[in-house]
């Protein structure tokens, strides 16, 4: 096992899982969920992404992958729509017949304050972030029943400790929290293991969107000083999806430059 330093903060773990594994990412065009796809390839896996608009992003993604000499398929996939979810994990047992990894990290914000908040803008989020995560972990931990494997689901510091304004949010990252503490040990006698990432702000398109004056007011929180970067949770994701945690389950990994204590 090595490590490659990528920038002045991250290391991307190099051939920790065994040849010929093969790990799933969900919302794998951008942000956190391509840092992902491209650690766990760097890592020894050969992948199946999914996006829901941004194909072309998919496929720069996968050619990255297959540069460094592993296989990725990529596939469009609305996380709410349970035949597509099904449909996708169909195509991996027939593209590669096992599954080793996978990372749930498809999801929204569509933020407000609770009292104002429509229906629509509630269900929203529950759908994508909560009930996408369910049915991904669903169909992933079926594909994992026979041979073990690891699944780990993008939560959020929201989802711990709450955060005002994020009401839709915090429920259905807190409910990914939830739902992977029960999950753990249902499954552990099948040797699959569930773990949770819970990001605080990271350098992605999502924060972005926030205005600069919250951002810079919550900086002002964080210990470190700064924002995290999308490889330093894929480094994470990839150490909890590895063999090297192989006695870690139904554990929530905070990343978030120590803003919160949880």
């Amino acid at each position: 096992m090595t490590t490659t330093q990528i920038n002045d903060n991250t290391a991307v773990l190099r051939d920790v899982f065994p040849a010929g594994s093969v790990a799933f990412v969900s919302g794998a065009s951008r942000g956190i969920g391509a840092a992902c796809a491209t650690a766990l390839a760097a890592a020894g896996c050969n992948l199946a992404i999914t996006y829901r608009r941004k194909e072309n992003e998919a496929a720069q993604i996968a050619e990255s992958i297959e540069a460094i000499g592993r296989q990725c398929i990529t596939m469009q996939m609305d996380v709410t729509d349970e035949n597509q979810v099904t449909r996708a994990f169909r195509i991996i047992r027939q593209h590669y017949g096992r599954l080793d990894a996978a990372v749930l990290n498809s999801g929204i914000t569509s933020d407000g304050h609770l009292a104002t908040m429509s229906r629509s803008k509630w269900s929203s989020v529950i759908d994508t972030n909560l009930t996408g995560t369910f049915l991904c972990t669903r169909e992933a931990t079926k594909a994992m029943y026979s041979s073990g494997g690891s699944i780990v689901m993008v939560a959020s510091t929201s989802g711990v400790a709450g955060r005002p304004g994020q009401a839709n949010y915090a429920a259905s990252k807190g409910g990914i929290v939830a739902m992977m503490k029960t999950l753990a040990p249902e499954v552990a006698a099948k040797n699959v293991r569930v773990n949770a990432v819970a990001p605080g702000f990271i350098q992605t398109d999502m924060v972005a969107a926030v205005p600069k004056a919250a951002l810079a007011q919550a900086i002002q929180h964080i210990p470190m000083g700064r924002l995290g970067l999308a490889q330093e949770v894929a480094s994470a994701v990839t150490f909890l999806a590895s063999p090297l945690a192989a006695y870690i389950t139904g554990k929530t990994l905070t990343i978030d430059g120590g803003m919160i204590n949880g």
